[in-house]
């Protein structure tokens, strides 16, 4: 075996275990995240009539949490990167498991908006914190199938957070005197605290920290961190200064691509779960079921989408061609008298399609910004990006409030993914964005 195989199988095998010690971890705190952030659209189907809420109110309890998430993130990607991941996602998970649970004294559309706010406050820095930390460890020729792997995380909450709280739904109601809803945010709660308490042992800041890596692996890769950064800086496309972040059309455009991606996103995670009530069953433990249908396909076109993407070094047509799907398939969802069952699988097609762009979006960013601008960068597009997950149920709460009826909601879901791929075709018409 000639020098050349051995050094490539040794880098192989060096980001193999990288992959296997921190992927699996960051997902399953990702889940946790993500089902905390909307297991209120289970939670509605009892809370609502309890509490007399309407579907605006709804709405804005739902998307008041990327209000809070809008204002804290980017202070806290700048706290991550001085203090280390460790010591950040730690307590930020310990913390947004308390205000998670306390969800469940929810009596008034006042308390509803808070505990949603600052739960938003708490959770905003793990996604870009994460996001960031990725690029402390992986090169830029690794990272689009790495962060495909961890968003599968948002595709397998739904498989795993959809079936669990229909079941608490549907069999927890009344024990001890709480309704289901409360037990769903009680229970749902308690995840991220245990968890939190891990990361303190799991995760390490960066290569030159794992004490698990051995002197060459960690050699390795803060070589290949570097030839990136080398690379970057002779295509003239590395913006290293927080100002970078804010004087840079193409970071604006960023915010909007993801903006119209995110609408889709939530606009499935915050109404499928009514969706499915309303065309095809009544029955909570069936509708979570159901539910991780669409999620389930997503996953498993995301991973597809964004190994492919790596393999080719194509970024393009991977998030362009998957916004467009899902743009199709929302509006094939909102065709009048549509079946339930063919309305879940235009659902499902809508999925794959904002999750495979999701899956390829974030190398086109962190391909141009490094340094502070990588950290401000991130969080930026993420915030900005994020309040889609603000607009997005409360556009479709009123609409369907206006209209009883998901018509209108699902073509507006429609027109920002078709948004999203239009501004990166335009965005990548003349540089190759690798």
């Amino acid at each position: 075996m000639s020098a050349d195989s051995d050094s490539t199988e040794f880098e192989r095998a060096t980001y193999r275990k990288v992959t296997l010690r921190l992927i699996p971890f960051l997902i399953l705190c990702f889940v946790i995240a993500y089902v905390d952030r909307v297991n209120v659209g289970f939670a509605k189907l009892e809370m609502q009539k309890d509490l007399g809420m309407s579907d605006a109110v709804y709405g804005i309890g739902a998307g008041i949490f990327f209000i809070g998430y809008f204002f804290f993130e980017v202070p806290s990607n700048m706290a991550l990167q001085r203090f280390g991941a460790r010591r950040w996602i730690a307590p930020i998970m310990i913390v947004w498991g308390f205000i998670s649970s306390s969800t469940m004294f929810t009596r008034t559309a006042t308390f509803f908006y808070v505990v949603r706010f600052i739960l938003g406050l708490v959770e905003a820095g793990f996604f870009p914190g994460v996001i960031l930390y990725l690029t402390f460890w992986y090169s830029s020729r690794h990272r689009t199938k790495i962060v495909a792997a961890f968003m599968t995380a948002i595709a397998l909450s739904g498989i795993a957070g959809g079936p669990i709280s229909g079941w608490i739904l549907s069999h927890m109601s009344g024990l001890d005197g709480l309704k289901g809803w409360q037990w769903l945010f009680l229970l749902e709660g308690i995840p991220p605290v245990i968890v939190g308490l891990m990361v303190l042992y799991v995760l390490d800041d960066n290569p030159s920290k794992a004490k698990w890596l051995t002197m060459d692996e960690r050699n390795l890769l803060v070589q290949r961190l570097a030839e990136d950064e080398e690379l970057r800086n002779a295509k003239g496309n590395s913006h290293r200064r927080l100002k970078d972040v804010f004087n840079n059309l193409n970071v604006w455009l960023f915010c909007l691509v993801y903006f119209g991606i995110v609408m889709g996103t939530y606009g499935i995670g915050f109404w499928l779960p009514q969706i499915i009530q309303d065309s095809v069953t009544k029955d909570f433990w069936k509708i979570g079921l159901i539910s991780a249908i669409p999620w389930a396909f997503g996953a498993i076109t995301m991973i597809w989408n964004g190994n492919h993407s790596d393999m080719t070094g194509e970024r393009r047509w991977h998030i362009a061609s998957a916004a467009i799907i899902g743009s199709i398939a929302f509006a094939a969802s909102a065709i009048p008298g549509i079946p339930g069952l063919y309305g879940i699988i235009a659902l499902s097609f809508a999925t794959a399609g904002v999750m495979s762009a999701l899956s390829s979006f974030w190398a086109l960013p962190t391909s141009v910004l490094s340094g502070t601008a990588a950290a401000a960068g991130i969080a930026w597009i993420n915030s900005i990006g994020n309040l889609a997950g603000y607009v997005s149920p409360y556009v479709v709460g009123k609409i369907r409030d206006a209209t009883h009826s998901m018509f209108y909601a699902l073509l507006v879901l429609a027109a920002f993914c078709l948004m999203s791929a239009l501004i990166v075709l335009y965005l990548t018409r003349k540089k190759d964005y690798r």
